[in-house]
C-alpha cells in the first residue's frame, strides 16, 4: 500500500512538473513572439536591429540555454535582458521611449497573466 502511494505520488509530481514545464514554455514563446511583433527597435551592444531580428536572436539564445530559461521570469533574467558575450543589457525602441528589455518583458509578462 506504501509501495502504491508513493507510486502514485512519483507520478503525480511527474505530471506537475510537465505541466509547470509547458507552461513556461508557452509563456516564453509568447514573450518572444511579443517582440517580433511590437514594431520597436532592439538594441543589443550598440547596434539597432527589427523586431523580427530580436526575436530571432532571443530565440536562438532560447534553444541553446533553455537550462537557464527554465520559468518565464529565469528567461527574462537569465537570457533575454542582456548580452552574456559584453554583459551589456538590451534595449527596447519604441517610438520615443526606450526602456531595458528585461523591464519590458517583465511588464508584457505581467499583462499577459492578468488577461
Amino acid at each position: 500500500m506504501i509501495r502504491q502511494a508513493r507510486t502514485a505520488f512519483l507520478a503525480l509530481a511527474l505530471v506537475t512538473s510537465m505541466v509547470a514545464a509547458g507552461a513556461a514554455e508557452t509563456e516564453i514563446r509568447a514573450l518572444i513572439q511579443a517582440i517580433a511583433e511590437s514594431g520597436c527597435q532592439f538594441d543589443r551592444n550598440g547596434s539597432q536591429y527589427s523586431a523580427q531580428e530580436a526575436a530571432k536572436h532571443l530565440e536562438r539564445k532560447y534553444a541553446q540555454g533553455k537550462r537557464y530559461g527554465y520559468s518565464a521570469e529565469q528567461f527574462i533574467e537569465h537570457l533575454a535582458s542582456g548580452s552574456s558575450w559584453s554583459g551589456k543589457p538590451y534595449w527596447m525602441i519604441c517610438g520615443m521611449k526606450t526602456t531595458q528589455t528585461g523591464d519590458w518583458l517583465t511588464e508584457t509578462l505581467g499583462a499577459m497573466r492578468a488577461f
